[in-house]
């Protein structure tokens, strides 16, 4: 007799239709945080604030998606990606509209930067950033759960519209916000405040996941029992098509995992893989965070006595901004279904052994390669070749490309080595790589700057918060760079560890 509680395939198919439109709509009003770019020369121009007060900001944003990720993936394995929707309806409403207000109460006639501001504004900056980790959690994790069977294809679309997000708020900015040439923070922060609270808040009630359990098929007919293993959900018939034998009983048997967080823990190789993570998105991140001020520091011709129409600083960042976002969100739509496809997830089987719906072409570690190998090629070639802003397309399009591959890609590697059942929570556990890496090379970014911004006050007598040339980064580069090559040789070492395994 059906369950009370059972839906007909077209009301399943419709709440289904429904969660993903939730998810698309959380993923592309999420990356708020990541338009920094486009809010500091505001905030160095009007507020005053330095090189390092404005890479505290914008840390403060970008490691706010760390401290708790642990902590939200397990609240997504045990209550739903709803709780976290609800929770980055609260976090993004109070953080940006309080940064707003901050914003909007300093006078324009400022000489000197408020310290208490600043801290402020950082503090409003990590309730974002918190707010954006919530957000991620749950349109990943709910696309992923409702489609174990594709999580390439399900985690990559909601990381792609995830990754969509700084350039369609960019592109709001600077249609609806731009006056003569430049932003109007204020109803630009008060804006995002408003649509993502609004869009989380809905997410809060559509946000569903099904819950996962292990169907046993058991031969009763036969003097020795021969059972396959499936993952099914309430929408999943007990029996797929036909059974292996028409008498044929089904067990259903909940998942379990006691695998502990210490079990993970006490993995080298976890150790290798989160060091390629820390290396990786670190720097990624700095650049994200930073491509602002990297446009400021770099003329806009190599021959300044060459009469052109030169663009405004606000459409140079803009432009960096989207390519970055739209380098970003192809990696994703592509190394998704590509991973899907070349390097399928294994199945787990009840004797122990690995099977692979599709044949295994080359392992999932093959993507963290390319990706590092990418960092390594962007980097020299910023270090070595860039000294325009029309060159920054490089930096923007390889940092976007490797960032989107790199986050796609992890946690089908997390869920294949270490398992579905407490995905989230593992995947938490490894997002405490970037908290150390982006901070590492953002404050490295941001006292080389420093360094040079006083090295000219020394030798001109001029003050300028604002550092100019190539120095301002080089030596910065130069050690990404030697981070990829490091990152690189150890994703190497996981490919020949895990051969077979993803």
């Amino acid at each position: 007799m059906p369950s009370q509680n059972a839906q007909s395939p077209l009301a399943a198919r419709a709440r289904l239709f429904i969660t993903c439109c939730s998810i698309a709509a959380n993923a592309l009003c999420a990356g708020g945080i990541f338009t920094f770019p486009l809010i500091s020369p505001a905030l160095s121009t009007h507020l005053k604030l330095t090189q390092p007060q404005l890479t505290t900001i914008a840390l403060a944003g970008m490691v706010g998606q760390y401290p708790f990720a642990a902590l939200v993936g397990k609240i997504i394995d045990y209550y739903g990606p709803w709780a976290c929707s609800l929770a980055s309806s609260i976090l993004f409403s109070l953080g940006f509209g309080l940064f707003a207000r901050e914003i909007a109460k300093t006078p324009d006639d400022i000489t000197a930067p408020s310290f208490s501001s600043f801290e402020r504004l950082a503090l409003f900056y990590f309730l974002a950033g918190l707010g954006t980790v919530t957000s991620y959690f749950s349109s990943l994790f709910a696309a992923s759960k409702n489609f174990p069977n594709y999580i390439g294809v399900a985690s990559g679309s909601s990381m792609a519209l995830f990754g969509l997000s700084p350039l369609f708020l960019s592109v709001l900015a600077t249609t609806f916000f731009t006056n003569d040439e430049d932003l109007d923070v204020t109803r630009y922060v008060r804006f995002m405040a408003i649509l993502a609270g609004t869009v989380h808040l809905v997410g809060a009630f559509n946000l569903r996941t099904p819950s996962l359990v292990q169907v046993h098929h058991v031969r009763i007919d036969h003097s020795d029992e021969e059972a396959s293993i499936i993952i099914a959900d309430e929408r999943t018939p007990l029996v797929a098509g036909k059974p292996p034998n028409e008498d044929a009983s089904v067990v259903v048997i909940p998942v379990e995992d006691k695998q502990s967080v210490f079990d993970l823990l006490k993995d080298p190789y976890f150790w290798i893989l989160a060091m390629i993570v820390l290396l990786s998105l670190g720097s990624c991140e700095m650049v994200i965070s930073n491509i602002g001020t990297i446009v400021l520091s770099l003329p806009s011709k190599p021959d300044r006595n060459i009469t052109s129409i030169v663009p405004p600083i606000a459409a140079v960042t803009s432009l960096q901004v989207r390519l970055l976002s739209i380098s970003n969100t192809v990696s994703r739509l592509l190394v998704g279904p590509l991973a899907d496809f070349v390097s399928p997830v294994a199945l787990y089987l009840p004797c122990g052994t690995l099977h692979y719906p599709r044949k295994h072409r080359i392992s999932r570690i093959a993507f963290l390669s390319a990706s590092s190998l990418m960092l390594l090629v962007t980097f020299a070639w910023m270090d070595f070749t860039i000294r325009t802003q029309q060159g920054l397309w490089a930096l923007s399009l390889g940092t976007g490309i490797a960032y989107g591959a790199i986050f796609t890609i992890l946690p089908s590697i997390v869920s294949s080595i270490w398992g579905l059942s407490n995905l989230g929570r593992n995947f938490g556990v490894l997002t405490y790589a970037p908290f150390i890496g982006t901070p590492l090379f953002s404050y490295l970014y941001a006292f080389v700057s420093v360094a040079h911004v006083e090295e000219r006050d020394r030798s001109s007598n001029v003050g300028d918060v604002v550092c100019k040339g190539v120095r301002c980064w080089q030596l910065t580069f130069s050690l990404a760079s030697f981070a990829a090559t490091v990152s690189l040789i150890a994703s190497l070492v996981l490919w020949k560890r895990w051969k077979g395994r993803v």
